[in-house]
């Protein structure tokens, strides 16, 4: 299975073994639930698919690898106890309680959370003094005497012996314990996650071109060779910062993320055609519906692979801006919420004793709790860690322009909080009826240039597909992408412009 099927058959898993009857028991005893074990070559999103698990669900994550557990950390280590058995006093041996079960406790405590996710990575590298206690762990969930909190489930992790050497291969009673999953490579698959993630334009159009470079492993004279999903995102990530910061991006930093020459080389050559591209098309001019008629005639008559980068350009600047402002709305609903509760705590509080900036910060310190309640469970997504830090900034802002304006009277204060948000609230919309302007002369610009073609299907796919862009439609419309949505047979199209990606050679 790939890595997004392998994920919807987690959260069922999750699902089911925290499933009770009417008496509070689980329907699926402790002893028959099945760890989780994601077997599959390294680098294919195993770890990550935990953290979304874990978000989508709404439950705690904590997460180990077990290459680094010795047999005391995993167990706890020995103390002598004293008992008295039938008026007997005798010594006995007990262990302290398992680092492992014990952090498990701990993120209960910090995050509130009675529920979660205990994901172990590297299951089948443990030390073979460490094996047996791992076979029971497996089955009875417990190190030692201590058992991991009911409501808590265990997945795990590991890659097959050709890729680590300190695999050590289950035996058959011990897999017989694991609900196996395999996991292979597919690149359809993480492209929905890649383009939620805001992996960079420049990799999704290559490899929507290169299929076959997602993902190699491979021995060769000069060593191993490897491009893996967590090389690809990695990379992303770097050269943004790189052309944010005007760094060039070449083979040497290629060369550090993808460990395979012809990859590396080839990357390096279609990354610097795409930013001729991107000079050469000025995308915000056709964004902005400006484009002259050089620009629609070249791209009409462009090759495929040319026009392919063109959407890729499109769809990166204005998926960034679409990005922001669906976050932004977000978190000025939360923002909303918590000036509501300023609002009731100022009105509560006779006049006397009012301090609008005392309410204020008590209110900064509370979402700052919670947003380190989430982090501590590992359910807090990088949207929502956005959206906490905006809302503190912003109450911190009202602080400080209370206390410049000295003022004292709630009624006052509050007012100033109102006034603030509102404006804050017209910047948005205004931003909103900005992209919706972009997107429509988007459409505009690839009916005129391709019609009803590949490049249309592709507008409107990525548009459907990634999760920002379509919750903006939904709230703010879209005659035009309403149009061509319900025109298109997808399947029908995907299937043909996958033929045409595969007959393209760059």
């Amino acid at each position: 299975m790939n890595i997004k099927e392998a994920k919807e058959q987690i959260e069922k898993a999750v699902r089911i073994y925290l499933m009770k009857d009417a008496y509070g028991n689980y329907r699926i005893p402790i002893e028959r639930q099945r760890p989780v074990f994601l077997l599959g070559a390294p680098g294919i999103g195993k770890t990550a698919v935990m953290s979304q698990v874990a978000q989508d669900l709404d439950v705690a994550l904590v997460s180990y690898s077990m290459t680094h557990h010795t047999r005391q950390s995993a167990l706890g280590l020995p103390f002598i106890s004293h008992k008295n058995y039938q008026g007997k006093e005798f010594d006995v041996s007990e262990y302290t309680m398992s680092e492992i079960v014990a952090s498990v406790y701990e993120a209960m405590e910090v995050s509130g959370k009675k529920e979660g996710i205990l994901f172990l990575d590297e299951i089948n590298c443990v030390s073979e003094t460490l094996t047996p206690s791992m076979l029971q762990f497996l089955q009875y969930k417990t190190f030692g005497k201590h058992q991991i909190p009911e409501g808590w489930v265990v997945a795990t992790a590991g890659n097959p012996p050709q890729f680590n050497r300190s695999v050590r291969e289950f035996d058959i009673v011990t897999m017989d314990r694991l609900k196996v999953m395999e996991i292979e490579p597919d690149y359809d698959a993480w492209r929905g996650y890649a383009v939620n993630r805001g992996v960079h334009s420049v990799i999704l159009t290559y490899l929507d071109i290169k299929k076959g470079d997602f993902y190699i492993i491979e021995n060769t004279v000069d060593g191993k060779s490897y491009v893996t999903a967590r090389g690809w995102e990695d990379l992303s990530e770097t050269i943004y910062l790189y052309e944010e910061q005007g760094f060039l991006v070449d083979e040497t930093l290629i060369g550090q993320y993808l460990r395979n020459p012809r990859v590396v080389r080839e990357f390096a050559s279609y990354y610097d055609l795409y930013q001729k591209y991107k000079k050469d098309y000025q995308v915000h001019q056709i964004l902005s519906g400006e484009a002259d008629r050089d620009i629609r005639k070249r791209a009409q008559q462009a090759p495929f692979d040319e026009r392919l980068s063109l959407m890729g350009l499109l769809l990166e600047a204005l998926q960034q801006d679409i990005r922001k402002n669906v976050e932004l709305e977000d978190a000025m609903l939360k923002l909303l919420n918590e000036l509501k509760e300023v609002k009731e705590r100022l009105s509560a509080e006779p006049k006397a004793e009012i301090s609008a900036q005392k309410v204020l910060q008590n209110q900064v310190e509370g979402v700052k709790q919670r947003m380190a309640k989430e982090d501590q469970a590992n359910a807090l997504s990088d949207a929502d860690r956005r959206a906490y830090q905006l809302i503190i900034r912003t109450l911190q802002r009202d602080m400080q322009d209370i206390r410049l304006g000295d003022i004292t009277d709630a009624a006052a204060a509050f007012n100033l909080i109102k006034n603030s948000f509102d404006r804050d609230v017209l910047k948005m919309r205004s931003q909103a009826d900005e992209i919706s302007g972009e997107l429509s002369n988007l459409f505009e610009f690839v009916e005129k240039v391709f019609g009803n073609g590949n490049e249309m299907l592709i507008l409107v796919t990525d548009l459907t597909v990634n999760y920002n862009s379509a919750k903006f439609i939904s709230r703010k419309g879209c005659e035009e992408y309403y149009k061509y949505n319900k025109k298109f047979q997808l399947y029908e199209r995907q299937q043909e412009i996958a033929h045409a990606l595969e007959q393209l050679q760059l």
